[in-house]
């Protein structure tokens, strides 16, 4: 599969608006015409957050062709042409640039504007709003939880790059860590609580548990503890491993034909 290589400039930073969200729905519904596996946008943006404060600085050439399942050996190009690319690229790094923003900011309360805010859609909310015959077509399909894509997306990029997520040595660390993660996890699964809170909508229908709202909550601020526990330790250090150094009494490596000890050894 041929891919449009990212370009590193990117200067581009003012936050995204509802019609650019919608525009990426659109780039990602015409890939997902080619290629059925390409994920909704809260997928990519739970998969975007991981990176982000992601131990490693890891390339959108590496992390593309991850997120959306790229193969070399096809020959059917994922974008439709370049300015599909370059619109879908731009969108993505202003999101990128604006939950790195949110997630340096020292906020102290989730209802903060500069706070991460992740873009997420209610689809229980969503599908209740919709007549009865449109409901009736969607099947017995069942219906994500509310952060559950989120979430799946952001723990498939820590999965895929699990030497990035392995437990520091400091034993602390190693439990911010653990603890982080399992308030991430927890909400990948399905809220089976009666619901008691709408979402987005003060005086909507219920659509979700309080402790699903305290859950995601709970994941929101750990995205917070993983960016600052990785930045804190630093990128991992590579092991350095000598060769093998030979015995006084063995040949010297370099050929002389003398023992080691009286050659380069001496």
């Amino acid at each position: 599969m041929t891919m449009i290589k990212p370009s590193a400039a990117h200067a581009v930073t003012d936050p995204l608006q509802p019609d650019d969200f919608d525009a990426l729905d659109t780039i990602l519904d015409d890939l997902r015409s080619r290629f059925d596996e390409t994920p909704q946008w809260e997928f990519c943006e739970g998969f975007m957050a991981a990176l982000v404060c992601c131990r490693r600085v890891i390339s959108p050439a590496e992390y593309f062709s991850v997120l959306l399942d790229l193969e070399d050996d096809s020959e059917t190009p994922l974008f439709a042409d370049e300015a599909q690319f370059k619109r879908f690229f731009d969108l993505w790094m202003r999101r990128w640039n604006e939950v790195a923003a949110a997630l340096d900011a020292d906020v102290e309360s989730l209802e903060d504007e500069r706070a991460y805010q992740p873009e997420v859609t209610d689809l229980r909310a969503a599908i209740a709003a919709l007549s009865e015959d449109e409901r009736a077509k969607m099947g017995d399909s069942p219906i994500p939880s509310f952060g559950q894509i989120w979430a799946i997306g952001f723990m498939y990029a820590v999965e895929s790059w699990p030497e990035e997520w392995a437990p520091p040595r400091d034993k602390e660390a190693a439990k911010v860590l653990d603890a982080a993660l399992e308030c991430i996890v927890a909400v990948t699964e399905d809220d089976t609580d009666p619901p008691t809170v709408a979402a987005f909508d003060e005086d909507g229908a219920p659509t979700l548990s309080e402790q699903r709202l305290n859950d995601f909550a709970d994941a929101v601020w750990a995205v917070y503890d993983l960016r600052e526990l990785w930045r804190h330790i630093g990128a991992r250090v590579q092991t350095v491993r000598a060769d093998a150094k030979p015995g006084r009494n063995d040949p010297c490596p370099c050929g002389s034909g003398k023992k080691y000890k009286k050659c380069c050894g001496a």
